[in-house]
């Protein structure tokens, strides 16, 4: 069977959904079709290391629009099967149930899946966490109380040591970082939010690398550390990233390198846009390529690809100051920008060791980021700053003493 032309999103995501509502919403009149892998209806990800894995809040309250309303946008559903093929020269997608969906527009919104250690698929306890079923797994796991081994020392770990911690859990968090969260937001930052983790009683295993998962009847029981240590552990959490998807591209003649690579306005081909997680673009304030896992980012890009395809020759240039938070324990960390490659960091307010500060981010002498905790509305003022990329020799000065 082939359906008719209209707009396809491969994505049930919020990129997804925020194309395909934009479009609607818009003006669009022809058919649209939104393609999810997941049985779900599009859900937000980040509450599924806080508020879900907590038990805070449910699974329906994760869903980013109620069920009734894709029907009243006249937005037609294929979910829990997944595209397998693109054939731009005819327009169609191929789904994994044979069927074929031909498109005028298509946008590919299908986001990034989780990096795994090699040869743990198949065992159990080792929990991964990027869906719904992942998150509702590791909460089961947790009930019981058991030794927690992370991996990685990102802010999904960071977030799922303090949820456990705050059910009783044991936890081990092992980083191959000689600071927890160093990579993303400098060694200052990364050593406060570590202090945080240790006092709250995680125990942090840095510099090491985890060799192997150990196993016994076919479960996790440990892990082995590249010097020789075990880590004994009833359960395992790997947080090392995720991949963008994009495997079902493989053989379109779309250019697939970190993602889908696209030109400033997020196209990717003839009637092919990426939005999300899985999209590439040349960052007009940088010039860097960039790809950026942030759920804002998500919606910002998907809307702006709604806007181009309906602008036609019009289409402008995606331009963005990326946002993301996390929360650990009783501390909101938020971030404007790109802290990551940073050469300096400057305290702007506050104190670190009083955890309510903000610190400007400087690369090559301007500034590329803010983050700041417990100090939203001074947070927000610095904002302009990193989307103007300001001079550090001109910000300097008019900063209040810190």
């Amino acid at each position: 069977m082939t359906a008719s032309g209209g707009l396809v999103v491969v994505g049930a995501s919020a990129a997804g959904l925020a194309a395909a509502e934009g479009l609607r919403r818009g003006g669009y009149d022809s058919s649209i079709t939104l393609v999810g892998g997941e049985p779900h209806l599009p859900y937000d990800r980040p509450p599924l290391s806080k508020q879900l894995l907590s038990s805070v809040w449910e699974r329906e309250r994760l869903q980013l629009r109620a069920p009734e309303t894709y029907a009243e946008l006249g937005i037609e559903l294929r979910l829990g099967v997944r595209a397998k093929a693109l054939d731009m020269a005819a327009r169609r997608v191929r789904l994994a149930d044979g069927e074929e969906l031909a498109y005028t527009e298509l946008v590919v919104g299908t986001g990034a899946r989780a990096r795994m250690l090699p040869g743990v698929e198949q065992l159990a306890g080792v929990h991964t966490l990027r869906t719904v079923e992942d998150a509702l797994a590791l909460r089961s796991a947790l009930a019981t109380r058991p030794h927690l081994v992370i991996v990685g020392g990102g802010f999904v770990g960071a977030e799922a040591a303090a949820v456990a911690r705050g059910l009783g859990c044991e936890v081990t968090l092992v980083t191959d970082q000689h600071v927890p969260l160093a990579d993303a937001v400098g060694t200052e930052v990364g050593s406060m939010l570590a202090e945080v983790h240790r006092e709250r009683g995680v125990r942090m295993v840095t510099g090491s690398f985890v060799e192997e998962v150990i196993a016994k009847d076919g479960a996790a029981v440990g892990v082995r550390l590249a010097d020789g240590r075990i880590l004994d552990a009833q359960a395992v959490l790997v947080g090392i990233g995720a991949h963008p998807e994009t495997g079902w591209l493989t053989g379109s003649g779309l250019s697939l390198h970190n993602g889908v690579d696209c030109d400033s306005m997020l196209r990717a081909g003839d009637g092919v846009w990426a939005a999300g997680d899985v999209a590439s673009w040349p960052d007009p304030a940088s010039g860097e390529r960039l790809r950026i896992e942030h759920r804002t980012n998500a919606t910002e890009q998907g809307m702006a690809v709604a806007r181009n395809i309906l602008a036609g020759p019009s289409a402008t240039t995606f331009r963005t100051v990326p946002y993301v938070w996390s929360d650990q324990y009783d501390l909101k960390v938020q971030i404007y920008g790109r802290t990551r490659g940073a050469d300096a960091v400057h305290l702007v307010h506050g104190s670190l060791k009083q955890r309510s500060f903000t610190v400007l981010y400087v690369r090559d002498g301007h500034v590329t980021a803010a983050l700041g905790v417990g100090m939203i509305r001074p947070l927000r003022a610095l904002r302009p700053l990193v989307a103007a990329r300001a001079p550090w020799d001109q910000v300097r000065t008019s900063l209040p003493a810190a």
